[in-house]
C-alpha cells in the first residue's frame, strides 16, 4: 500500500546508528615496512606500489563491529624515520593498540624491534595491546627472517600476539586489525568497558589532527 511504501522509505532515510565508542591505534615500525600500505589496504582495499614515505604522521578512520559494538577506529600511520620520533612518540599513549611492523625480506628492520620495544615501554600505557606483523609474505622467495624467528622475538614480551600478512595480495590485513581490537575488548572488564563507552561517545567535533601534549615515561619498562 502507499502508507506502507512510505514507511519503508522513511525507514531507509533514517540516518545509520553512530558509533558507540571510539578507539586509536597506532603502527610503527621502520622506514619502508609497509606501514602505510597495511593501513590503506584495511581501511580503503586498496595498494599503492610506489608508497612514499610518511612524513610526521597520517591516520584513517574505519568503522567496525565487534562484540555487539559499532567501533570507529583511529588508525595512525607514523614515519618510520628516527628524526620524527619527537613527534610520534606523543601519538603513543592514548593508543590502546599498537601493531609493529618489520619486512620479512629486510634483516635490518627486525633487527630495529628492540628500539621500537623502547619507544614503546617510554611512552606507550601499559594496558596497550601489541601485535607484532612480519609483511610482506608474498615476497616469500625474498624472505630473510624465519617465521619461528618472529614468534620467537615476540614471545619475549608479554602479551604481544604475532602474525605474518601481506598487503599487497591483502592476506591477513584484516585478521591484523580485527584480532587486535577484539583483544582491546576482551582486555577490558565490563565496568571499565561501560565507563569506556559512556565516556566515549562520538560527538559532531572532527578529528584530531595533532599529538597530545607528550606524555611523561612509563614508570615500568618490560623486559625484552
Amino acid at each position: 500500500s502507499p502508507a506502507l511504501s512510505g514507511g519503508q522509505a522513511r525507514r531507509r532515510k533514517q540516518p545509520p546508528r553512530p558509533a558507540d565508542f571510539k578507539l586509536q591505534v597506532i603502527i610503527i615500525g621502520s622506514r619502508g615496512v609497509g606501514k602505510t600500505s597495511l593501513m590503506e589496504r584495511f581501511t580503503d582495499d586498496t595498494f599503492c606500489e610506489a608508497c612514499k614515505s610518511t612524513v610526521g604522521v597520517d591516520f584513517k578512520i574505519k568503522t567496525v563491529e565487534l562484540r555487539g559494538k559499532k567501533i570507529r577506529l583511529q588508525i595512525w600511520d607514523t614515519a618510520g624515520q628516527e628524526r620524527f620520533n619527537s613527534i610520534t612518540s606523543a601519538y603513543y599513549r592514548s593508543a590502546k593498540g599498537i601493531i609493529l611492523v618489520y619486512d620479512i625480506t629486510k634483516k635490518e628492520t627486525f633487527d630495529d624491534l628492540p628500539k621500537w620495544m623502547k619507544m614503546i615501554d617510554k611512552y606507550a600505557s601499559e594496558d596497550a595491546e601489541l601485535l607484532l606483523v612480519g609483511n610482506k609474505l608474498d615476497c616469500e622467495t625474498d624472505r630473510e627472517i624465519t617465521r619461528q624467528q618472529g614468534e620467537k622475538f615476540a614471545q619475549q614480551i608479554t602479551g604481544m600476539r604475532f602474525c605474518e600478512a601481506s598487503a599487497k595480495d591483502n592476506f591477513n590485513v584484516d585478521e591484523i586489525f580485527l584480532k587486535l581490537v577484539d583483544d582491546i575488548l576482551k582486555k577490558m572488564p565490563l565496568d571499565i568497558l561501560r565507563n569506556e563507552l559512556s565516556n566515549s561517545i562520538l560527538s559532531l567535533q572532527p578529528e584530531p589532527e595533532i599529538p597530545p601534549e607528550l606524555p611523561p615515561p612509563r614508570p615500568h619498562v618490560r623486559c625484552c
